[in-house]
């Protein structure tokens, strides 16, 4: 018998028979292919990092009058300062919602760890966790801006002199401003003391609130106290350094510089019940007892959570 041939039918389309579409898998189209591929996350990186270059050599961003440049913190500082908020630190935040989405306030918080992280890691958790990704305008001493290349990045991060002009001026525009009352007491004190608040000053920062009716937020930060345990504080090398004081921990200055990599605590920013001030007068802010009771209790207020957390924390490390 001849040999039997097969015959196959194709549609003039070029498409395939309805007994083939059966028997062959569905087909996908390159379109939807492609869209079902994961796109890496370093394409997405580079996507951000050439169309911030674009931007800088064309002048198409702008500062304050401040010398905050949001483009510069979200593309450049920001990712810098991700790695450790996200996997050294491990930073949980608590009661965000606290945080108004809009609308000037003021956020206080305790100060520790040597050197100032905490205010920067405070500053990524309104940005990152925050529903509204708020800027955190931040208060610092004036150290800082005296310092070359800090003091100009630290102006362009949104940070700006801890006076009292300055934070009627970003409050009164509808800013969050941060503010670290305790100071270089706060950070400089010994692991011994840790999480017990020092003074917060002549309460400034409640006559700045007061004077434009702006929300104070109480925030505790727990996990800043071990990552530069300060054992000791050498004042003759601090004198002639012209610093508040120069840090001994068990491994620095005995490691050099490995000796300032921070050590990865567990840590958790807590952000507290809203402390209004729009039921008092603005004059009420040249009221020194009014000013003295709020100040004494936002503090009490951040030094009992931090007491509650640290009671919730089973290891310094391990949360």
């Amino acid at each position: 018998m001849p040999e039997a041939r097969v015959i196959r039918l194709h549609r003039p389309d070029g498409g395939a028979t309805d007994s083939e579409r059966r028997r062959a898998p569905e087909a996908v189209e390159p379109a939807e292919a492609a869209e079902d591929q994961v796109t890496p996350r370093w394409y997405g990186d580079l996507a951000d990092l050439l169309a911030f270059a674009r931007r800088r050599l064309c002048g198409d961003y702008g500062v304050d009058e401040f010398g905050f440049d949001p483009d510069l913190t979200d593309h450049v500082l920001f990712p810098l300062l991700r790695p450790l908020y996200r996997s050294w630190f491990r930073v949980e935040t608590i009661g965000l919602h606290h945080v108004p989405a809009e609308g000037g306030a003021l956020v206080v918080a305790n100060h520790s760890g040597t050197l100032p992280l905490d205010a920067l890691m405070t500053a990524v958790a309104v940005r990152e966790a925050h529903p509204a990704g708020r800027h955190l305008r931040m208060l610092g001493a004036d150290l800082l801006f005296r310092i070359p290349l800090l003091g100009s990045l630290a102006r362009k991060s949104g940070q700006t002199l801890a006076c009292a002009p300055d934070a009627e001026r970003l409050l009164t525009s509808g800013e969050l401003v941060g503010v670290w009352p305790e100071g270089f007491k706060g950070i400089g004190k010994l692991y011994r003391d840790r999480y017990k608040l020092q003074r917060f000053g002549r309460g400034g920062f409640v006559s700045a609130a007061l004077r434009t009716q702006a929300t104070i937020i109480p925030c505790a930060i727990v996990g800043a106290e071990e990552i530069y345990p300060m054992i000791g504080d050498i004042k003759p090398l601090a004198r002639l350094f012209s610093t508040p004081y120069f840090p001994v921990t068990p491994f620095f200055p005995l490691l050099g510089p490995l000796g300032m990599i921070p050590l990865p605590s567990k840590w958790y920013i807590e952000f507290g019940e809203p402390v209004r001030t729009d039921a008092y007068a603005p004059d009420s802010a040249e009221d020194p007892m009014l000013v003295f009771n709020l100040t004494d209790q936002i503090r009490e207020t951040i030094q009992q959570t931090l007491y509650r957390l640290l009671i919730q924390r089973r290891n310094p490390f391990l949360g």
